[in-house]
């Protein structure tokens, strides 16, 4: 079982890096490791390696994911489309649902049950693959938050519907109270809402008056979570889903000293149990009820992808005040993952075991849907958003923080190199050169809330702190490099002596452009004769002078490089380089 459970997270952790290193959906290779793994090679047999444990774990582990991504979900971000996501959540989620259940009943050949139950788990969508679309795609804010909103709280709903369906089928079928299953509902609704929100406010306030000390807050709010699931679950099967997500967005909406290390631990706990979880269950399948499926299925999923969701969400946004391409966006883009597959395989055993002859087909209608949208809206969401214009910008740009003469010259150069570029301060006056240039520039404090749900840190390959506060400057690199990496992350005119040598990749970011010139001498040169100029690679090496320091260079594919004295990288021939400094006739 060692072997086996080793197996998983290396396969799964290795999927991950692969699918960030060439930019391809992770989801997708993780279903073709389950697939490997599991009913191809028949090394892993979930149910059987690892018993009725392996269920119990499956459970804790989707719920942890929604309760991450609850914590994303913040009531500031939805102001100018809460209508939107309004209709999304009650409207479209039951179009969805109805108009799925009648496709699987008359399209696939589904029996009335399964229809029902399989069209309420195909309304989620999705938050473990719909965030890494949204990351690479860089859509706009409007959009995305539409997109990621449904996708986190129609989890929990799907899930209930997709209950209600099957109770609905015990109670025609005799073997099910109709009185009880509306008592058991009702009970369950008012633990998952009220109750979740009470539970958050109440670990709010005991982390607020230090009644957790620091290393116990992320262990104390995970048991929460478990123990939430499990009560709510007890009551109403998956309404713990339910329970969760309310529990995360309580959290969300109710900021405290040490949200965002939470937040970020969270998301590094459910990578992992995303990776793991996904490749069990596809692991799990049964490859001849897969392979058994035939062109219905096929026509099916075509319905489910291209006819379905267009139609019920474009009903659905009819005067919700959004714009033709972002319902068509919201409409054609609905990539179902994890959530999906788990919940589908639990009802495909109960279904089995109500004697419904089509019950295991629910998993393999629902995974070949999963694949389908995977392969569709994975490759397909960057050229959607790009013919609809709704990109928030064609490439990753440049954040700079603080407005002086140094960074003015610098966002300028950066402008003409055709790199996007946001020059952020608190003083209005230090942006009005970079306002007067047409530089995009944001008035506030870049570590303040009101930054954090308007400055979208993937939108941004690099950070340049060139405050002359070297300490806010370390903050800022703080605060931004878990989002775009540590490695990109600079203070301008940052010196490094021996005693902070050892903490300077810990506590602030790089030095830019080296360590030769402080901050106030950087914005003493750009105040006078020194500026930026644009340069060619002839393959050689570049060589800094103390009259002419290279700053970066653009390589293959547009991506940016900052020049590091120390690093390996250089620029190729033909490659652009940025200089600061006199020019020189020869650059």
């Amino acid at each position: 079982m060692e072997l086996k459970l080793v197996a998983v997270a290396v396969a799964g952790i290795a999927s991950q890096w692969f699918a960030w290193r060439f930019k391809i959906p992770a989801i997708a290779l993780l279903l073709v490791c389950g697939f490997l793994m599991g009913p191809i090679s028949g090394f892993i047999i979930p149910t059987e390696d690892f018993g009725q444990v392996y269920k119990s774990v499956v459970t804790v582990a989707v719920a942890i994911i929604l309760f991450e991504g609850g914590l994303t979900l913040n009531f500031r971000e939805i102001r100018q489309t809460s209508q939107g996501v309004f209709r999304l959540v009650i409207l479209g989620a039951p179009l969805v649902w109805l108009l799925t259940a009648a496709s699987a009943y008359f399209v696939g050949g589904l029996s009335l049950p399964v229809s029902l139950v399989l069209g309420a788990i195909l309304i989620v969508t999705g938050p473990t693959v719909i965030m890494p679309l949204l990351r690479q795609a860089r859509l706009e804010p409007r959009v995305s938050s539409l997109l990621r909103w449904e996708a986190i709280v129609n989890d929990p709903v799907g899930a209930l519907l997709a209950v209600i369906s099957f109770e609905v089928f015990l109670i025609f079928n005799s073997t099910q109270n109709g009185a009880d299953l509306l008592l058991s509902l009702f009970s369950a609704l008012l633990l998952a809402l009220p109750g979740a929100w009470l539970m958050g406010k109440g670990i709010v306030w005991s982390f607020s008056n230090g009644h957790v000390p620091e290393f116990l807050k992320v262990p104390v709010t995970l048991g929460s979570v478990i123990l939430l699931s499990a009560v709510s679950n007890l009551v109403f099967k998956e309404a713990g889903l339910l329970a969760v997500t309310v529990l995360g967005i309580t959290l969300a909406n109710s900021r405290f000293t040490g949200f965002e290390e939470m937040r970020r631990f969270k998301k590094t706990v459910t990578t992992i149990l995303v990776s793991a979880v996904f490749i069990l269950l596809s692991a799990s399948i049964n490859l001849e009820v897969f392979t058994g499926l035939g062109f219905q299925a096929l026509a099916f999923t075509l319905l489910v992808l291209f006819v379905i969701r267009p139609v019920a969400l474009g009903l659905a946004t009819i005067g919700a005040g959004l714009s033709w391409q972002e319902r068509t966006m919201t409409a054609l883009i609905a990539p179902r993952g994890i959530v999906a597959v788990a919940i589908a395989g639990l009802f495909a055993s109960k279904l089995s075991d109500q004697g419904i002859a089509d019950g295991e087909q629910v998993l393999a209608f629902t995974i070949l849907v999963v694949a389908a949208t995977i392969i569709v809206h994975g490759f397909g969401i960057k050229p959607l958003a790009r013919i609809l214009g709704l990109r928030s910008m064609s490439k990753p740009g440049i954040l700079i923080v603080g407005g002086n003469p140094f960074s003015i010259k610098l966002g300028t150069s950066l402008k003409q190199l055709d790199i996007p570029v946001m020059i952020a301060d608190e003083n209005w006056s230090n942006l009005k050169a970079a306002k007067e240039q047409e530089m995009k520039i944001y008035n506030g404090d870049i570590l303040s809330e009101h930054a954090y749900h308007h400055i979208h840190a993937g939108d941004w390959s690099k950070l340049i702190a060139a405050t002359r506060n070297e300490a806010y400057n370390a903050l800022a690199c703080a605060e931004f490099g878990p989002e775009i990496g540590t490695e990109n992350v600079y203070e301008a005119g940052r010196q490094i002596d021996n005693l902070r040598s050892d903490i300077v990749y810990s506590i602030g970011g790089k030095p830019f452009p080296g360590e030769e010139f402080t901050i106030d001498e950087l914005i003493n040169k750009a105040s006078g004769s020194w500026t930026f100029h644009i340069g060619k690679s002839d393959g050689s090496a570049v060589a800094m002078s103390e009259t002419n320091v290279p700053i970066l260079w653009i390589g293959e594919d547009e991506e940016i490089f900052i020049f590091d004295p120390n690093g390996e990288a250089a620029p190729a021939e033909g490659d652009t380089i940025l200089f600061f400094g006199m020019k020189d006739k020869n650059t």
